[in-house]
């Protein structure tokens, strides 16, 4: 095994935190995978592993050596697409991570399309309201819904989603429908935590209207959220994308929308080097293609 065969190697036993999930990713034994990080290791006079019968996980040498073998695997895998010529046919993996409904709705649709028309391409798609680390954990592109902190990444917007009130017909029949903002602290409501920031709700364009809130039921999930709306427990507020279809199915109404937030945008977010990817290029295309036409309804 090379030395490069030997980073690709360490950098997936990284990531999967197993020899045998590594070597079954990378097509080899887990014998090889094993006998590359030992000759690795041996050849830089450092223990980049730590081994157990149960697990394996990194040294603290091992860590900071990740993120330089990310880099070097990253650049020469660039100079090979390089040499390809830029118009080279999508091949291999792309990895892309996006909010976990979000990529259920808008981008596993777009992945397919690529899949059909690239016989040669792999996606592996990572659907996770986590906010994902592109460069450690090996991603390609990531959809972030929000404002985007100044960063080193490049990104295209794709559209934007609105963030609303809704609660069942079922419930706003019984308890009344609120007339403005004050009127919330009255009524029953269910806290999304990524939403309720230092537990409020703010409204309005300059979000100056603010309603501490009082929640009768807190939950991290918002698909729970909703469900609990639906179910006639109260007032939630969640992303216009996650409740459209419920609104549309009359399951929900939205309340107080003339109060919305200004909408967050919605972003594909990528490496600069990784534009010269046919990969990376093929997804922006269709993913531009798809997405763009759909803000209103995002």
């Amino acid at each position: 095994m090379d030395r490069l065969d030997q980073l690709r190697t360490f950098a997936a036993v990284a990531d999967k935190a197993s020899f045998a999930e590594a070597a079954r990713a990378l097509g080899i034994s887990p014998t090889a995978a094993s006998r590359g990080v030992a000759d690795l290791e041996e050849a830089l006079g450092v223990a980049l592993l730590r081994r157990t019968t149960r697990s394996v996980a990194l040294t603290p040498e091992g860590a900071a050596y990740l993120e330089r073998c990310r880099h070097a695997i990253e650049e020469l895998d660039d100079a090979a697409r390089s040499i390809r010529g830029d118009h080279a046919e999508p091949r291999g993996l792309l990895v892309v991570t996006a909010p976990v409904l979000f990529g259920r709705i808008h981008i596993l649709p777009v992945v397919i399309r690529l899949l059909r028309a690239h016989p040669r391409l792999d996606v592996r798609l990572a659907l996770t309201d986590r906010f994902a680390r592109l460069v450690d954990e090996g991603i390609d592109v990531a959809v972030r819904i929000g404002e985007l902190a100044d960063s080193s990444l490049h990104a295209v917007r794709i559209s934007e989603v609105r963030r609303t009130l809704v609660a069942s017909p079922a419930y706003l029949a019984a308890r009344g429908e609120p007339k403005d903002a004050g009127e919330l602290v009255d009524h029953e409501l269910i806290a999304f935590e990524m939403l309720t920031p230092n537990g409020e709700w703010r409204f309005g364009r300059d979000l100056k209207v603010v309603v501490r809130c009082a929640p009768r039921l807190t939950t991290d999930s918002v698909e729970a959220a909703i469900d609990a709306a639906i179910e006639g427990v109260g007032v939630t507020r969640a992303l216009s994308y996650q409740t459209d279809h419920h609104v549309a199915a009359g399951r929900l109404r939205y309340i107080l929308p003339d109060l919305d937030p200004p909408p967050w945008p919605v972003n594909l977010v990528y490496q600069a080097n990784r534009l010269r990817s046919p990969n990376v290029r093929a997804f922006l295309d269709e993913a531009k293609r798809a997405l763009r036409g759909a803000a209103s309804s995002a």
